[in-house]
């Protein structure tokens, strides 16, 4: 039955529409090639990183990657034909945990015109979301947090001059699956700093060498995953190694980061056996961290996990506040999710989280290149902490507004003023995006009014305000926060094939996130459109990272959904 629905979903788009280029629906214009130097940069770190495979990841990584990328040109196209064979792997049990969420409701900005949550920059959802597409069929609707799958991509946002460690900036357009309705983006960009700049760091990789670990796609891509990390390091760098199965110890003590043959040798020698003490092991690691902590340095646990704890402490509150309690000490953690069939997502998410640190997912090498690679100063270096942002809606000029995606970071009004309130980090370098779907007062809402409801009336003097964004946040270090504001005026607002490649793309991406989860609000629009709205917006694509989110895009539209109302916003 599995091999049936395979050769189903490769039929199926072996049957897509083979039309040229087309003006997008969405933006009304001609979907322009993938530029070349996205398929080149991959090739370039494809063969940077395979000597690193040992010989099972190896294979397994040659099995996933044997067929040619496409050119640019076809990317941009619909797909007449797989883009490369559908990988057959073997058929998870339901012991994957994801947590439960309802999608952000539309609110009267009226009754409650200020929206407040806590910045998120993990990206695990895109790369789990991508697992499973490419291993022919779609993800569970709770496996797509949609702010993931936005903040999975980098965006070219321009920082500021000011004195803040991040820049902050709105956009605004017409909605493309509602021509009533407007978008707003809010950008974040984290100010950069060079990897030789980095503050000295004392990691310590908390790694689970359990049975269930065993796996090609656990272990052994953890192994070569960490060691891409290990040739980033510096002298003034220290790392230590500490292992956990039934229980918990040092591998390798603190050493100094150009060791490098030491640390690797402790890593390759790593083999997989027995129960999963988790427990032990995050208070093992803090425990080593303290012990090597460096005062205004980088203290920072990778926990490496499939997060199938079965020994101990295992009650996921527990955990929760063990990590809680001891971030209080100056040490983050971050998660680093490997796995199928057993895996506990929403442990991991949700322990970065506690831990004032990300959570991201590997799938393959490459994802590991850009997590520890590519992306290791934002994953390292935090330049800001307990980062809130706060909209207030101007209820003259907006009937409706509804979140996208934040669904597990909502905080209470008063949250954003209390500094004893946790909320996410901002690392060197990263970019965060939000993006609201807005009901101006002049057109139609999902909401009936009431009857006896009162109407605010215009307010002359902020007629052309359309919102107020503020965020909050402190400086690595420091207990107080500071604020920052911004108003975002009606008079903005341009149609969507005027706005940013950056803005396009995270539209079409939010969509796609939506369509997966169902569609809810996202009426007549279809993935077909998200689509095209992407490939209209691939701007320079130094990785290649939208070109592939195009590919997945083509694949997901031959899967069957969870729910078969959405069959067709998928095709």
């Amino acid at each position: 039955m599995r091999r049936l629905t395979l050769i189903a979903a490769a039929i199926s788009l072996g049957a897509c529409s083979t039309s040229q280029n087309t003006p997008s629906e969405a933006t009304g214009r001609t979907v322009p090639p993938v530029p070349e130097v996205a398929h080149e940069s991959r090739m370039e770190h494809d063969a940077q990183l395979v000597d690193t495979l040992p010989e099972p990841a190896l294979q397994k990584h040659r099995a996933l990657n044997a067929a040619p990328m496409r050119s640019a040109e076809a990317i941009a196209q619909p797909m007449t034909k797989p883009a490369s064979p559908m990988v057959v792997m073997p058929e998870p049990a339901d012991r994957e945990r994801y947590q439960s969420l309802d999608e952000n409701p539309v609110k009267l900005a009226a009754q409650e015109p200020v929206s407040t949550f806590s910045i998120d920059v993990d990206t695990g959802a895109w790369s789990n979301t991508r697992r499973f597409i490419n291993s022919g069929r779609l993800p569970p609707v709770d496996a797509v947090r949609v702010e993931e799958f936005i903040n999975y991509f980098p965006y070219d946002y321009q920082a500021d001059r000011s004195d803040h460690p991040f820049s902050v900036g709105t956009e605004l357009a017409r909605t493309p699956w509602n021509g009533n309705n407007l978008l707003m983006r809010v950008a974040i960009k984290g100010k950069d700093v060079a990897k030789d700049s980095l503050p000295p760091a004392n990691l310590v990789f908390l790694v689970d060498v359990s049975g269930s670990m065993g796996s090609a796609d656990k272990l052994p891509l953890l192994k070569s995953s960490l060691k891409l990390l290990v040739r980033q390091l510096r002298p003034q760098d220290r790392i230590a190694l500490v292992t956990y199965a039934g229980q918990a110890g040092i591998v390798l003590p603190s050493t100094p980061g150009n060791e490098h043959h030491k640390i690797m040798a402790a890593i390759d020698n790593l083999s997989s056996g027995g129960s999963t003490a988790g427990a032990t092991g995050i208070e093992l690691a803090y425990r080593t961290a303290r012990e090597g902590f460096i005062d205004g340095g980088i203290n920072r646990i990778l926990l490496s996990t499939d997060g199938d704890f079965n020994v101990g402490v295992t009650n996921f509150d527990q955990l929760k506040q063990m990590v809680e309690r001891e971030r209080k000490s100056g040490v983050s953690l971050s998660t680093l999710g490997f796995g199928t069939g057993n895996y506990n997502e929403q442990l991991m998410e949700q322990i970065a989280d506690a831990g004032d640190g990300a959570y991201s997912y590997i799938d393959t090498l490459m994802e590991g290149h850009k997590v520890l690679v590519n992306e290791m100063t934002s994953t390292l270096a935090t330049i800001a902490k307990d980062v809130k942002i706060q909209v207030e809606f101007n209820p003259a000029v907006i009937r409706e507004y509804r979140l996208i995606g934040y669904e597990n970071r909502q905080l209470a009004r008063e949250d954003f003023n209390n500094d004893k309130v946790d909320a996410g980090e901002i690392g060197a370098g990263h970019t965060v995006t939000a993006i609201y779907e807005l009901t101006p007062v002049e057109a139609p809402g999902l909401i009936t009014p009431l009857r006896y409801g009162s109407d605010p009336g215009p307010d002359q003097h902020k007629a052309n305000e359309l919102a107020q964004v503020r965020l909050r946040y402190k400086a690595p270090g420091s207990d107080a926060s500071t604020l920052i504001e911004r108003i975002v005026q009606r008079d903005s607002t341009r149609p969507m094939a005027a706005t940013s490649d950056d803005f396009r793309f995270a539209t079409a991406i939010a969509g796609f996130g939506q369509l997966l989860r169902g569609g809810k609000y996202t009426g007549q629009w279809q993935l077909s459109d998200a689509r095209a709205l992407a490939a209209g917006a691939l701007g320079a694509d130094r990785f290649g990272y939208r070109g592939e989110a195009i590919r997945l895009m083509d694949l997901a539209s031959a899967l069957t959904p969870n729910r078969p109302e959405a069959q067709a916003r998928l095709e």
